[in-house]
């Protein structure tokens, strides 16, 4: 292999290099986004039963109406959390899978460029 051979070598696998972590860092954004919308949608259900809480407290003729209001937000609550945790790890397997399709797939190629590189002896 020449010199001209090791330095084109060299230089298309840092190219390829540079776009495996530009497509790494669009993963690693898109994943943010899927999580803190998750994120997001957890704590408008919070901000959600805060309010009903609060309008309950307002609007109550009496401490027991009061007290089962809140039992009934409460379970409302933990029955809205919970499917949303089943949701947000949904998403963090996708997420999860989107990771190991693209380290597999990058890896293949990193092998195969490296194959190409070294002489065979």
């Amino acid at each position: 292999m020449t010199t001209n051979d090791t330095l084109t070598s060299l230089n298309e696998m840092t190219n390829k290099t540079a776009e495996r972590m530009t497509s790494l860092g669009e993963l690693n954004v898109r994943a943010f986004e899927k999580l803190s919308a998750r994120q997001m949608d957890a704590m408008s259900l919070y901000m959600d039963h805060a309010m009903r809480v609060m309008k309950l407290a307002t609007e109550s003729k009496g401490y027991n109406e009061f007290f089962k209001g809140q039992v009934e937000a409460a379970k409302e609550l933990s029955e809205r959390i919970l499917a949303e945790g089943k949701t947000g790890m949904q998403v963090v397997s996708e997420v999860r899978d989107e990771y190991r399709t693209w380290f597999e797939k990058n890896l293949a190629d990193l092998n195969a460029d490296l194959r190409k590189a070294v002489p065979t002896a």
